[in-house]
C-alpha cells in the first residue's frame, strides 16, 4: 500500500486512494496533527555539556597525565594548553555517551507524543524535549550531532504516520509519495534543498518505508483540483503554509492527465507572521523596546522551531536586567513558557483575521500580565509577508503572461481574508476557487501515490 504524506511545517497529514476514492488517515480524532513531538525522556543536546563533579575529576585526570608525559619527553606544557586539550576529551566523551543511548532506546517512539497532545503532555511533565517544526530546520546549515537529532525526529514522525495508516487500512504502508516546498527553508542556498530531500528520504528508509518518491507541494494540490474539475482549463495553484509558499501553473481538469507547466515558490509563510506578530505585540512585554536587553534575544525567544536558538535564549541571564522585564524573560526561560507564548500568538493570528480584537491572558508568566491585540497588529506583522507574496505572485503573472481561467487558493493560511484578496487581486481576470485549506495537498498526494 502506497499513501501520500504531507510532512507539513504546522501541521502533517497522510491519504490514501482506496477503491476510487480519497481515504483520510486519521489521527485519534482528527485527519492532521500538529508537526510536534514530545520526548518524555530527554534527548541529550550536546551543546548541554556542563562539567559535572565527576567530569570535574576526570578533567584532572587527564591533565596531569598529559602533564607527566609531556615532563617525561623533556618537554614544558602551558597549563592553559593542557587544560583545553582534556576538556576537548572530556566533551568528546560525554557527547558519545549521552548520543549513545537515544539511538539504541526504543522508548522514545514507544512513548513520544504528537499533535497538540504533544504541547500539554510537556506542559504538564515540564521535563523532556518537545520539537516543533522540524521540517523548518531542514534546509540549515547543520553540524552532524544536529543534523542526526533531525533526522531522528523525522523519522519518528514519519514512522508514527506509516504504524497509523498500517492501522487503519490493515495492510503494511511500505512506500509513500511525500510533499516538497518548491523552496525549502534554508541558510545554505540551493545546497538546502538537497540536503532537506536527502534527511526526509533517509528518515523515511530508517522509519520503515522501502521506497520514497517526492512531489513538489503545489503540484500536488494540482491534482486534487484536477480531480475535482470536470472541464478542461487553464489554472494557476496557489499553496500558502505554515514555512512555504508555492504556485504551480497547470493545466487541469477534464479526462485527460493534468499537466502542470511550471513551479515557483519562496521560503516564506505564516510563521514568518507569526514571528512578526510575536516581536511586535508580545515582546514588548518583556522589554523590546524598553530596555537594555539586546534585540536578538527577543528572537530567539519567539523562534520555538529553532532549537539552537531556542537553547541560547535559554542560557542568557537575566537577573541584572531592570524591573519588570528581567522577571518577565526569567519566567519566559522557564521550561515551556516559549512554547505556551507562541501558541497564544498563533491563537491570535488566528483569530483576528474575522475578529475586530484579540485578548492574551499570560498568567504563566505573571499574575494577571496580559495583552489586547487588534487588527492593526497584525497588519503590520503581515506587511513584509504580503509584500513577498506580492512580488511571487506579479512574477507568476509577468512569466505566463496573462491571467489564468481559475486561482485554486489552498494552505492552512488561505483561510485568512487578507491573504485571499492578495492573491485575487494579483489576477483580476481570474475566478478564485478556495480550496480545502488543510487537506488539498494531501488529497494530490493520495492521487499521485496510486498513480
Amino acid at each position: 500500500m502506497k499513501i501520500g504524506i504531507d510532512f507539513g511545517t504546522s501541521n502533517s497529514a497522510a491519504a490514501a486512494v482506496v477503491d476510487g476514492r480519497v481515504v483520510p488517515i486519521r489521527f485519534g480524532e482528527a485527519e492532521q496533527f500538529r508537526t510536534t513531538v514530545y520526548f518524555p525522556e530527554v534527548m541529550r543536546d550536546p551543546n548541554d555539556f556542563e562539567l559535572t563533579p565527576a567530569l570535574e575529576h576526570e578533567l584532572a585526570r587527564l591533565i596531569d597525565a598529559a602533564a607527566r608525559d609531556a615532563r617525561a619527553a623533556g618537554q614544558e606544557r602551558a597549563p592553559d594548553a593542557l587544560r583545553r586539550e582534556a576538556l576537548r576529551v572530556v566533551r568528546r566523551q560525554w557527547m558519545e555517551e549521552q548520543m549513545r543511548a537515544p539511538l539504541s532506546s526504543t522508548k522514545l517512539l514507544q512513548n513520544a507524543v504528537y499533535g497538540d497532545e504533544a504541547l500539554e503532555a510537556y506542559f504538564e511533565e515540564n521535563e523532556g524535549n518537545l520539537v516543533q517544526s522540524p521540517k523548518s530546520m531542514l534546509g540549515y546549515n547543520l553540524h552532524p550531532r544536529a543534523r542526526q537529532t533531525i533526522t531522528g525526529i523525522a523519522t519518528h514522525i514519519l514512522e508514527h504516520i506509516r504504524l497509523t495508516a498500517s492501522r487503519q487500512l490493515d495492510a503494511p504502508v511500505r512506500t509513500a509519495t511525500l510533499g516538497r516546498p518548491v523552496q525549502f527553508r534554508s541558510s545554505i542556498g540551493a545546497a538546502g534543498n538537497d540536503q532537506a530531500l536527502d534527511i526526509l528520504h533517509t528518515a523515511a528508509i530508517a522509519a520503515g518505508f522501502d521506497s520514497v518518491d517526492f512531489l513538489e507541494e503545489p503540484a500536488a494540490a494540482a491534482m486534487h483540483y484536477h480531480a475535482e474539475s470536470a472541464q478542461e482549463h487553464d489554472a494557476v495553484v496557489v499553496d500558502i503554509g505554515g514555512g512555504t509558499t508555492d504556485v504551480a501553473h497547470a493545466r487541469v481538469g477534464g479526462v485527460q492527465a493534468p499537466k502542470i507547466h511550471r513551479a515557483w515558490g519562496i521560503a516564506r509563510g505564516g510563521t514568518d507572521i507569526d514571528l512578526a506578530l510575536s516581536l511586535g505585540a508580545y515582546m514588548p512585554l518583556f522589554g523590546r523596546g524598553h530596555s537594555r536587553v539586546p534585540a536578538h534575544h527577543y528572537v530567539e525567544a519567539a523562534m520555538v522551531q529553532d532549537m539552537t536558538r531556542q537553547r541560547d535564549f535559554r542560557q542568557h541571564n537575566y537577573r541584572e536586567a531592570e524591573a519588570p522585564w528581567g522577571a518577565r524573560l526569567q519566567a519566559l526561560q522557564d521550561t515551556g513558557n516559549t512554547a505556551r507564548l507562541y501558541r497564544e500568538v498563533e491563537r491570535c493570528k488566528i483569530a483576528l483575521s474575522s475578529a475586530p480584537e484579540h485578548t492574551s491572558a499570560l498568567d504563566f508568566i505573571e499574575r494577571d500580565l496580559g495583552v489586547d491585540v487588534d487588527p492593526s497588529r497584525l497588519e503590520a506583522a503581515a506587511g513584509s509577508y504580503l509584500g513577498e507574496l506580492t512580488g511571487l505572485l506579479e512574477q507568476v503573472r509577468a512569466d505566463i503572461g496573462h491571467d489564468p481561467a481559475a486561482i485554486f487558493l489552498t494552505g492552512g493560511m488561505s483561510r485568512a481574508g487578507y491573504l485571499q484578496t492578495a492573491v485575487a487581486a494579483a489576477f483580476p481576470g481570474s475566478t478564485l476557487v478556495r480550496g480545502n485549506p488543510s487537506f488539498g495537498v494531501v488529497h494530490g498526494l493520495a492521487w499521485a501515490a496510486a498513480g
